[in-house]
């Protein structure tokens, strides 16, 4: 799935629901400007590239990838329905996750709007919420 011209300002929530697939490797949700200009790359991984119950974080200038940073909080179990949100401001994304532990990941980009998102891998996207 993916979502364009989302014009999200900062400030705002973005909320995502969604269904992890049983027997899940990972998953990824991207936010940012457009695929090549990615404020969040959010990937939680079961098993996947050598990292076991992990979340990698990233961001994408102009098609480069940073430098990724993982997070232990782990919430996610396979064949469940979660809710995740963002929120953004010049400084940092704030990412709440379903036991509503949160960590901050560096607005690399300095975004002031969100226009795009996207899933892929071992997740359904059920519904989007702004607020």
């Amino acid at each position: 799935m993916v979502c364009t011209n989302m014009g999200i300002k900062a400030g705002k929530r973005i909320g995502v629901k969604g269904e992890i697939s049983a027997g899940a490797k990972s998953f990824v949700l991207n936010l940012g400007k457009d695929q090549a200009n990615v404020v969040l790359h959010f990937n939680p991984r079961f098993d996947a590239h050598g990292d076991v119950n992990t979340i990698v974080c990233n961001s994408k200038d102009k098609g480069e990838w940073g430098a990724e940073h993982r997070e232990s909080a782990f919430p996610f179990q396979e064949g469940t329905n979660v809710e995740i949100f963002f929120t953004h401001d010049p400084s940092n994304l704030t990412i709440t996750l379903p036991n509503n532990q949160q960590f901050k990941f560096p607005n690399r980009l300095g975004l002031q709007v969100i226009d795009f998102l996207n899933a892929e891998g071992d997740f359904t996207i059920k519904s989007v919420q702004l607020e």
